[in-house]
């Protein structure tokens, strides 16, 4: 979400405050200051912004408004509370088409298309998934954050499935299931590179990326309580000479885990732009192949992850269920191209 000047500047006093922004510190924080913690998380905050903010009395950590010089340390939590509720709570049902791959009483399958954002935030308080669910659906149960009927989320320009709980009972029973890590949630992905074992696992924190706060990165060693624990399971399943197309099965579900982990192992997703996979990683420096690789990314123009399987208890019958979307038409044109230029190509 983007930190407004409009909000900076709701002054008046008004006890009637909303929570736009929470955070908690980590365990290894060093002392920092507040202004500078907010900015490292805020998309768009400025110094000066936050600076106002906290003599407006906006700014609290753990429940108690402080200075911008308030040194933040390991648990703290920090908060951001403003006159006016969150833009994307102000949610607008809209007639968006879903494709529903499972209904009934007490959950919903849906397999979102890429470009798709799941819930309202910054820069998209429209067209979103939710914005669509509430539209389709009534009386969808909140989740902690508000969001209704969401469970679990993946990025706009990821494709696939996603549970959406119909009820509180089912709300409860799903996120148990996702927090205790016994849903099965398998990606297919195609990463630049050859990946060299046939399979394997990838542990490492993940936390916010230092230096790009629109980036998360692994952190290692005395620094891995800057992150919280990750663990990806990864498998081949076509080579196909520079690129190789892999399966991803979830341990944990950190934000943009399988993005991080594979550039973590050297394998960053194919026209990944946010972490640098919409550059020429793998292959030849002929200019024929550099219009083939454009090519390759107009056909799939954005990065290559669908969430191909999903399975779960379901919170009524206590049936596993799992459920399977076909990669789709853009990551499967991909695909044959690289498949038809890997025969080709001399190692």
């Amino acid at each position: 979400m983007n930190f407004k000047e409009e909000e900076i500047d709701d002054t008046d006093g008004n006890d009637d405050l909303y929570e736009h922004y929470r955070f908690t510190a980590d365990k290894g924080q060093g002392a920092l200051r507040v202004d500078k913690y907010l900015m490292n998380l805020i998309e768009k905050a400025t110094r000066n912004k936050i600076q106002k903010a906290a003599t407006a009395g906006n700014i609290h950590v753990n429940g108690v408004a402080v200075k911008s010089n308030y040194k933040v340390k390991g648990y703290d939590v920090v908060t951001v509370l403003f006159e006016h509720p969150p833009y994307e709570f102000l949610l607008v049902p809209e007639n968006i088409p879903i494709d529903i791959v499972y209904e009934d009483d007490a959950v919903l399958i849906v397999n979102k298309q890429p470009g798709m954002v799941v819930h309202p935030g910054h820069g998209n308080y429209s067209g979103t998934l939710i914005n669509a669910l509430t539209y389709h659906f009534e009386n969808l149960p909140n989740n902690s954050s508000n969001r209704p009927g969401l469970v679990h989320r993946i990025d706009k320009d990821t494709s696939g499935l996603l549970v959406v709980a119909k009820t509180e009972e089912a709300m409860t029973h799903l996120a148990k299931q996702f927090f205790d890590k016994s849903t099965e949630r398998e990606y297919v992905a195609i990463v630049w590179g050859n990946v060299e074992d046939e399979e394997g696992t990838i542990e490492g924190n993940i936390g916010r990326h230092p230096k790009n706060r629109l980036q998360n990165t692994v952190y290692e060693n005395d620094e891995e309580e800057k992150g919280k624990p990750a663990v990806t399971h990864y498998k081949v399943l076509e080579r196909l000479g520079y690129v190789t197309l892999v399966s991803c099965r979830l341990e944990t579900g950190r934000t943009h885990q399988i993005r991080v982990h594979m550039k973590y192992i050297g394998h960053t997703l194919f026209n990944d732009e946010r972490y640098g996979g919409e550059k020429i990683l793998k292959g030849t420096t002929f200019s024929k192949y550099k219009q083939f690789v454009d090519n390759c990314f107009k056909v799939l123009p954005r990065q290559a992850l669908h969430a191909r399987t999903l399975g779960f208890v379901h919170p009524v019958t206590n049936e596993f269920m799992r459920f399977e979307s076909p990669i789709p038409e853009d990551m499967e044109a991909c695909i044959e191209k690289w498949r038809n230029y890997s025969q080709h190509v001399v190692e």
